[in-house]
């Protein structure tokens, strides 16, 4: 499963109860935690998040909103048990705040804790099966925005051109694996005579705060699905691109213009109680958006 759940969609202030940001990328059984706002550890439980299965956390940037609940949490998984080694990856002063709340609390966590430095667009986890990267937003301080990338390692069969060359269906896994197969008399066909290219892998990308930038199109095109923050309709245009925010309308136009198949969009303003009005702005521009509702996991 490649999914993306939302734990916190609202922005600086929790409010008509909403939560800040936070979100669940889940992929084959592994829980990446994106952002990590007040209340997260309380969404987990919400919607039954399994924390043990949370081995990486990225935090896009340094305001209170994206993580406040981060210390709290990896306090909590200590006092579990946890045994797992927990990777976060943030802006470089993430990790002195860390350390020294631990330090004022005299706390010694049960598992090791790696903070690694973002420091500009890299990749920062490569697996056999996902590749996530970070890529620089226009925000008021240094923020990272996180793509996830599935790896399709297998070649596409042709079972028909397969049977034409008489390989036996035991055969086919290794074909997709990239073998030639070798006949009884020792004549070889070609693994590229009976399979095409991978297909590509499903991508998700989450933009973080930030103005509107077409400068993230490179780090987002084609993707399948992205989420991109809406802090604002659209009658607040100017309001937003002074606090280096988006409106519903802009989140729209660079999805529409990145080609990406699907937008979700949140980090809603607190001055608004219903949000009915974000969804039809964005739809306008671009049809296949969607709320980021909280508790609603939405299938890469």
């Amino acid at each position: 499963m490649f999914a993306v759940t939302i734990l916190g969609n609202n922005s600086a202030v929790p409010a008509f109860d909403r939560h800040p940001t936070c979100q669940v990328v889940t992929y084959d059984g592994v829980n990446y935690l994106v952002d990590c706002g007040e209340g997260t550890q309380i969404q987990l439980i919400n919607y039954k998040v399994r924390r043990s299965r949370i081995s990486h956390i990225f935090i896009s940037h340094l305001h209170g909103d994206h993580y406040f609940g981060l210390a709290g949490l990896i306090n909590t998984l200590s006092l579990l048990g946890h045994q797992q080694v927990l990777h976060v990856f943030a802006p470089a002063p993430l990790r002195e705040i860390i350390e020294l709340q631990l330090k004022i609390a005299d706390t010694m966590l049960c598992y090791p804790l790696h903070i690694h430095h973002i420091t500009g667009p890299a990749t920062l986890l490569d697996t056999e099966k996902l590749t996530v990267k970070c890529f620089p937003t226009n925000h008021r301080i240094e923020c990272f925005g996180f793509s996830f990338v599935e790896k399709k390692p297998s070649r596409r069969l042709n079972p028909e051109k397969a049977k034409e060359y008489e390989i036996p269906i035991t055969f086919y896994e290794r074909l997709k694996d990239g073998e030639d197969y070798i006949r009884k008399d020792g004549s070889i066909v070609k693994n590229e005579w009976v399979t095409g290219p991978a297909d590509p892998g499903k991508r998700y990308a989450f933009c973080a705060d930030t103005k509107y930038d077409e400068s993230l199109i490179p780090h987002i095109e084609g993707f399948d699905m992205i989420y991109h923050e809406t802090t604002y309709l659209d009658n607040m245009r100017d309001k937003a691109m002074s606090r280096f925010h988006s409106t519903s309308k802009q989140a729209a136009e660079l999805a529409k213009k990145a080609g990406v198949k699907k937008l979700l969009i949140g980090h809603f303003s607190s001055k608004y109680d219903t949000l009915e009005e974000f969804e039809q702005e964005a739809r306008d521009v671009f049809p296949n958006t969607e709320l980021a509702l909280e508790g609603v996991a939405y299938n890469v």
